[in-house]
């Protein structure tokens, strides 16, 4: 998150009017954008200056995509406004788009860029467009059948990685973000957007921007999974809401493995307690059940989240390299159950 935020520390706060405009045809045309650039999103060609209402924000606790930097910016056309619904995903009005940077950070804190995922939102339903940037991050091109990148890039402590970048196709975007058969946002959720970011509130300042209305003052939030002042529970259960929790959930992808992940279940068999699994192979790695409390080298949640093995690796797509520090926290949370 720091890193994040470093990243877009020369980003440009809303403007009250920079011409040339978001291309607002565009982004409501059936046919994506050849460019990154044609959307006019970002007024300059590397894409870090946002354009009038085209707003960045951050998440309490972010999705995990192999330790990259990420930047996100959410933009609402003039004359609309996103409205709280609850603490899970803003109502968002059509036309709006969500967009997601990825990349590695250079040593003066500024991304080389990847990829960049916009979800557009459309009278037909949301529409996933990723576009991949070329070497010098001067033009990012339409993707729609994914690409594999070699990228070389660092994992949080530094280390080099050598990664084998998959940039999804539109039918992969459908993996994670499917709810029933319509593509959705899985990411900016009140819950998660309620934290401070760049000095201030997400849910403040897109207010005070006329972004968002109907913020209430006690407005839940997700805890910020590495924030040591939280407890053990609430850190693992926050990481799971967020980076399982959008496919195991009752109307999710993964919804027939009755094992559901999201922050709104309660502590019990549908977390993974005592659960087994509905199918025998060697995803479950030998053991009985999802959790087995004091025990997670008895654990198959355990066993997924450290596999990078296709076919048994959890989340199944968007990592190749295991994330560390979320394991700690996951062994260290069923080792604590009793």
């Amino acid at each position: 998150m720091l890193r994040a935020a470093a990243m877009l520390a020369a980003a440009l706060p809303v403007a009250s009017a920079a011409p040339p405009a978001v291309n607002d045809a565009v982004l409501a045309g059936a046919a994506a954008p050849a460019t990154l650039a044609e959307t006019g999103l970002f007024l300059d060609s590397g894409a870090a200056q946002p354009n009038a209402r085209v707003v960045p924000y951050g998440l309490a606790t972010p999705l995990f995509s192999d330790h990259a930097d990420k930047a996100r910016f959410l933009y609402v056309p003039e004359g609309k406004t996103a409205r709280y619904d609850g603490e899970g995903l803003l109502d968002i009005p059509l036309g709006s788009v969500l967009i997601k940077h990825f990349g590695f950070a250079r040593a003066d804190g500024s991304l080389d860029l990847i990829e960049t995922r916009l979800l557009v939102h459309q009278a037909d339903g949301w529409k996933a467009w990723p576009y991949v940037w070329n070497a010098d991050d001067s033009v990012a091109t339409l993707k729609r059948a994914g690409v594999r990148v070699a990228v070389t890039g660092h994992d949080g402590a530094g280390k080099r990685l050598a990664l084998d970048w998959q940039v999804p196709n539109v039918n992969q975007c459908k993996g994670c973000h499917a709810t029933g058969n319509a593509l959705v946002p899985i990411g900016p959720k009140a819950r998660n957007l309620n934290h401070d970011f760049q000095g201030e509130n997400n849910l403040v300042r897109l207010t005070r921007l006329g972004l968002l209305t109907g913020v209430p003052k006690d407005a839940p939030r997700l805890p910020d999974w590495k924030d040591a002042g939280e407890s053990l529970e609430r850190r693992a259960r926050a990481y799971l809401d967020v980076n399982c929790g959008h496919c195991h959930k009752p109307d999710g992808p993964a919804s027939n493995s009755g094992l559901f992940l999201t922050w709104e279940t309660p502590s019990g068999p549908h977390i993974g307690i005592g659960k087994g699994p509905v199918a025998a192979g060697r995803g479950s790695g030998g053991s009985m059940v999802s959790i087995d409390p004091g025990h997670p080298e008895r654990s198959i949640l355990y066993y997924r989240m450290e596999s990078t093995e296709p076919g048994v690796m959890m989340p199944e797509l968007g990592r190749t390299q295991p994330d560390e520090a979320a394991l700690a926290l996951v062994r260290d949370w069923i080792a604590a159950m009793r």
